[in-house]
């Protein structure tokens, strides 16, 4: 009996140290699995996405409209040359960003005193073509360099006033000259000519230019017995076909609408800021 009740003890005792061994394995494993999911997790550090910044660009109106002038050459000539008198009066008309059309109307009034004859040459003419600038403008600046084309035409008279025969041997000295006073009207003229300048703004809407033209006479209506020595808006055709004229003009311009220029986007890549 006592060893009985000392193996029964026995084996209850080894049960409950069993028993409570497996609840500690359980509980430990439960708190690693715990433990795991609670394990602070890396997180993968993306790469930062590049932000598109646009730099902000003022818009810009190009005016178009029309400018007139006149040629202070011309002009101002007569008072100390007493054998001219002319006028000219310039125009342009901005159609694109670069191109102009162009043209030129005058008067002109020349009297020609050569060793052999003396002509005086009347008339009106009128040039037109157009201009293309090559000067890039900054801001609201509206200067020009421009380089073009025209073509010209003249209507004109001349006057015969007086002329001497030529003599090779002149052993009793030069002949008097011989008084004509005769008119030849309804003379023509064309050519054609390539024209550069500058135009550079003085005061608003005031410009001031210089003008350079090189000429070829394509046609020339010759009075009977004589040359044209002077074809008004052409100038001297001593030079035979080629000519050359040069003006210095001021002009007002009158804006009669404008347009918006399309400026490229200037695009720059920043990363963005970490939070």
């Amino acid at each position: 009996m006592k060893h009985t009740l000392k193996y029964t003890f026995s084996i209850c005792f080894l049960l409950l140290m069993f028993t409570g061994y497996s609840q500690v394995v359980v509980k430990d494993t439960i708190t690693v699995r715990d433990l795991d999911d609670k394990k602070p997790k890396t997180e993968t550090v993306k790469p930062a996405a590049k932000e598109v910044k646009k730099d902000s660009i003022a818009i810009k109106n190009d005016r178009y409209g029309l400018r007139v002038g006149v040629d202070l050459y011309k002009l101002t000539r007569g008072f100390y040359d007493k054998d001219y008198k002319g006028i000219e009066f310039t125009a342009d008309w901005r159609l694109t960003k670069r191109y102009y059309a162009a043209a030129e109307l005058g008067f002109e009034d020349k009297t020609t005193d050569d060793d052999r004859l003396n002509s005086t040459a009347t008339g009106t003419y009128i040039k037109a073509g157009f201009d293309y600038n090559l000067y890039d403008n900054w801001l609201d600046m509206e200067n020009l360099i421009t380089i073009g084309l025209r073509g010209g035409f003249s209507t004109f008279s001349q006057d015969l006033n007086s002329y001497k025969i030529y003599n090779p041997n002149p052993y009793w000295g030069e002949q008097q000259s011989i008084t004509v006073d005769q008119k030849y009207s309804g003379q023509t003229a064309a050519w054609l000519e390539v024209a550069g300048g500058i135009k550079a703004e003085v005061f608003n809407n005031v410009f001031v230019g210089f003008g350079v033209q090189l000429k070829l006479l394509v046609m020339n209506n010759k009075p009977s017995g004589f040359d044209n020595l002077y074809i008004p808006g052409f100038n001297r055709t001593y030079d035979g076909s080629f000519g050359v004229g040069f003006n210095y003009t001021v002009s007002y311009f009158i804006p009669i609408y404008k347009k918006k220029v399309i400026v490229p986007e200037i695009k720059k890549e920043t990363p963005k800021k970490k939070k």
